[in-house]
């Protein structure tokens, strides 16, 4: 059922129904805009419905669905992505923009994500509280559970159009709930191609939905109060507003940062050097963790900057589908002319640039600047671009400083083998997440990830997904007498 530039349009999965609508979804390709990666549909507003109301009678069997059939569910589809790999790996490349060998590692991601979900569904423990603290409570306990708190509407962002996803639809079934969710316009085949391995792979008629959708709509569902749960992956401005709309129902938000790198002098350069490539120009830094401010200790400077700017000439850029290439497209022609502009505005307030800057087409090569003021925007806002802005630093507190001064806090990496400089910055960045020796753009699935201040509200990776997907429940059981 997949398509392809030049091939019927991919019908979209309406409560385990396939339909089409009467409004078409073209599909461009990033790296080449003349040539469409395939087409789909927006819902129509009585499909949106239908599929809310399909969400609602179908939690009343998925409530009570027991942990193996759960499990079962997931492990079939980790099974099924798994046995597609190759083919959701070119699909990514093409509608994303997304090298293809870092479209196949985000596969191989998705098919761990549903795993994990079928694991977690088999461990949703409760407790057992002793509540005989005072003699008017004497002879009573209390014993927890989870129960799912009903149907959710997700909404993922273009960047990791499959295994963001994943980190909503997984623990949803999981958890025992139902999800409608709407993927990315820019890039929804990938998700509808993942929703033919749903289908198979047998969850209660109605209980998923996968339905691209206009913006309009999507602003009906996060207002809808037939969900209990919005979950939302996307910048910052869209998301803070979503949750003002939200009503009563819970909201996670995983938003985005302009990630901070601290490198220390103890720091051992070459893996630095290997990471910092990595986590500047990884899928053209379109990675709300992708490292945007270094932070260069004085005394390694002159050496990091060397092999940092060395090892960023020599990324590949081109065709995703290309297996050599390293950094591909922007994700549109909007996303790289803002990125002009910044890097122009930089220049401009008196930065410098070592490397890159102009871009070419949908195309910014590997971009790196320095002595640009902590005020620019390349500096103060989101980049979501392949660029980094150095600074250098003398005091290891200074850096940390500096990292917190902003309005994001997602991840932060800290290069270092100064154990105290470690528990330092674990004690004081204000982050989600504090990555040692390595780079903040690190993320494995079963870990907990969200960030404070802007950056976000709740936290994923499935354990702590499931958290805000259920709701405790206590019974308290009295001995009489």
């Amino acid at each position: 059922m997949t398509t392809t530039a030049g091939t019927k349009p991919h019908p979209i999965f309406l409560a385990g129904r396939w339909v089409e609508s009467d409004d078409p979804l073209v599909v461009t390709n990033p790296a080449n805009p003349n040539q469409p990666a395939g087409a789909t549909f927006n819902a129509s507003e009585a499909q949106y419905e239908e599929a809310v109301e399909a969400a609602v009678s179908a939690f009343e069997v998925t409530r009570t669905l027991p942990a193996y059939e759960r499990g079962a569910i997931l492990r079939n589809i980790s099974a099924g992505i798994k046995a597609r790999r190759e083919e959701l790996g070119r699909i990514m490349a093409l509608e994303a923009g997304k090298p293809i060998r870092d479209a196949l590692i985000e596969v191989d991601r998705a098919v761990i994500t549903f795993r994990l979900g079928a694991e977690e569904a088999e461990r949703m423990v409760g407790e057992t509280i002793p509540l005989d603290l005072m003699p008017a409570s004497k002879g009573r306990v209390g014993i927890t559970r989870r129960f799912p708190i009903g149907p959710i509407a997700g909404i993922s962002p273009f960047n990791f159009p499959l295994n963001l996803a994943a980190h909503k639809v997984s623990p949803a079934i999981a958890s025992g709930n139902t999800i409608v969710l709407k993927p990315p316009s820019k890039d929804p085949l990938t998700m509808l191609t993942v929703a033919e391995i749903i289908e198979e792979a047998g969850p209660p008629a109605g209980s998923v939905s996968i339905l691209p959708m206009t913006r309009e709509l999507g602003d009906k569902m996060v207002a809808d109060e037939r969900f209990k749960l919005l979950t939302f992956t996307g910048s910052p401005s869209v998301g803070w507003r979503m949750k003002e709309r939200a009503g009563k129902k819970k909201v996670v938000l995983e938003l985005g940062g302009n990630a901070g790198v601290i490198v220390d002098k103890s720091a051992d350069l070459d893996w630095a050097v290997r990471r910092l490539l990595v986590g500047s120009f990884t899928y053209a830094g379109q990675v709300c963790i992708s490292v945007q401010r270094m932070f260069v200790h004085d005394d390694i400077w002159d050496e990091l900057m060397r092999r940092f700017v060395e090892g960023a000439k020599s990324i590949k850029v081109g065709d995703p589908l290309d297996p050599e290439t390293e950094l591909g497209p922007m994700v549109d022609a909007a996303a790289a002319e803002r990125t002009q502009r910044w890097v122009d505005e930089a220049v401009a307030m008196g930065g410098k640039i070592l490397l890159g800057g102009k871009a070419d087409g949908n195309f910014f090569p590997p971009t790196i600047l320095t002595d640009v003021p902590p005020q620019a925007q390349v500096c103060s806002n989101e980049a979501f671009a392949p660029l980094a802005v150095a600074f250098r630093f003398k005091d290891f507190g200074d850096a940390i400083k500096q990292v917190n001064d902003s309005m994001f806090g997602l991840q932060t990496g800290v290069f270092t083998n100064d154990l105290a400089n470690s528990w330092r910055a674990f004690n004081e960045l204000e982050v989600g997440g504090v990555i040692v020796n390595d780079v903040p753009t690190y993320r494995i699935d079963h870990m907990p990830y969200g960030g404070v201040k802007d950056s976000g509200l709740g936290r994923e990776g499935l354990r702590w997904a499931i958290e805000d997907m259920t709701e405790v429940r206590i019974m308290v059981l009295a001995q009489p007498g």
